[in-house]
């Protein structure tokens, strides 16, 4: 068997976990490939670099915005030192420029497997109720503004509470409208205008990770339940669930889109409707759920990016999902390195 070598980023499992460390174990425990995981990290830091039995090299990367010349060679010279078969990007961040330059990676042996500029910018929270409407899903109401008047008449006409979001990122509730205005300016200032307001939806936290095949099929699709999230919104415990009008809405979304690689669907279910809250371009840090539960979806995106036999296997309902901490201690010398040397 071929091994593969794959880069895998978003390694900082932290309280605010990225998505690689579950992706790499996902990839690691498909028995039939042969893989070894670069650690795509942005700092020394990140937990994922001192996995030893999970990562097997670490390289420090430039910041995207650094722009072309400094990321795209940092990878070639991963490819040229290391080893570099197929590149599985995680974080919202790098996915514009892995999109925009996937075919120089291409040409240079390095293959990707992701959206089109066009579906990623479908993520673009001003493009949701487009999205909603087209695959049959419900959509809390929303308004575009970019000034403190079209904040309170926004306020004034879907009712307070209200959900303050940045266009890509950022989200606050708002209970009054000078809780909306703080919100407003915190926003505006970190990622600038405009800025969405919408009706706060009340219900159960529903989520669906997938992954498209780019042909309108899909490498499978599992979906949860959120029972306990963190500070910061994020999963700790959750229950796999067989919703049929979610699961189906999922695939609408594939097949009306023709996705290609991995994205997740937040969505709240409230009586007997299903509001579509977020569309995520990438794998979610929960993936492994799905993989544990017997549906490797990562797996099957690296299989489909290199024309190998893949399967779509059912799961069942009723799984349980517990993260944790766990403590590990190492000597200093990879950190010496990393710092020092950007690799270890």
């Amino acid at each position: 068997m071929k091994e593969i070598i794959v880069g895998v980023s978003g390694i900082n499992a932290v309280d605010n976990p990225g998505p690689g460390i579950g992706v790499a174990r996902s990839l690691k425990e498909d028995k039939g490939l042969d893989v070894r995981i670069v650690g795509l990290a942005y700092d020394a830091m990140e937990p994922g670099i001192y996995m030893d039995w999970l990562i097997d090299k670490s390289f420090i990367m430039p910041y995207p915005s650094a722009g072309h010349d400094a990321y795209i060679s940092r990878l070639l010279y991963i490819k040229e030192s290391y080893g570099l078969d197929f590149v599985l990007p995680t974080l919202d961040a790098e996915l514009p420029l892995y999109i925009k330059y996937a075919p120089e990676l291409e040409r240079n042996g390095i293959k990707t497997f992701l959206p089109t500029l066009e579906q990623f910018k479908l993520r673009s929270k001003d493009r949701l109720e487009e999205v909603a409407r087209e695959i049959g899903m419900k959509f809390p109401k929303t308004r575009v503004v970019s000034s403190y008047q079209q904040l309170r008449d926004a306020v004034e006409e879907i009712g307070l509470p209200v959900m303050v979001k940045g266009i890509f990122y950022g989200a606050e509730k708002a209970y009054t409208v000078q809780e909306a205005i703080a919100h407003f300016n915190k926003i505006a200032s970190q990622w600038g205008f405009p800025i969405i307001v919408q009706e706060m939806v009340s219900g159960e936290e529903v989520n669906v990770v997938g992954a498209g095949d780019g042909e309108g099929g899909h490498l499978g699709l599992f979906a949860i339940k959120k029972l306990w999230i963190t500070s910061l919104g994020k999963i700790w415990t959750g229950v796999s669930i067989k919703n049929d009008a979610l699961l189906e809405f999922a695939d609408k979304f594939v097949s009306t889109y023709r996705w290609r690689g991995g994205f997740e669907l937040e969505c709240i279910a409230k009586d007997d409707e299903i509001y579509l809250i977020e569309i995520n371009p990438r794998f979610p840090a929960w993936v492994y759920f799905a993989t544990g539960s017997g549906l490797n979806i990562p797996a099957n995106v690296l299989r489909r990016a290199l024309e190998m036999d893949y399967e779509v296997k059912d799961y069942e309902a009723g799984r349980l999902y517990v993260r944790y901490t766990y403590e590990l201690v190492t000597d200093m010398e990879k950190l010496h390195y990393m710092t020092t040397k950007g690799e270890a």
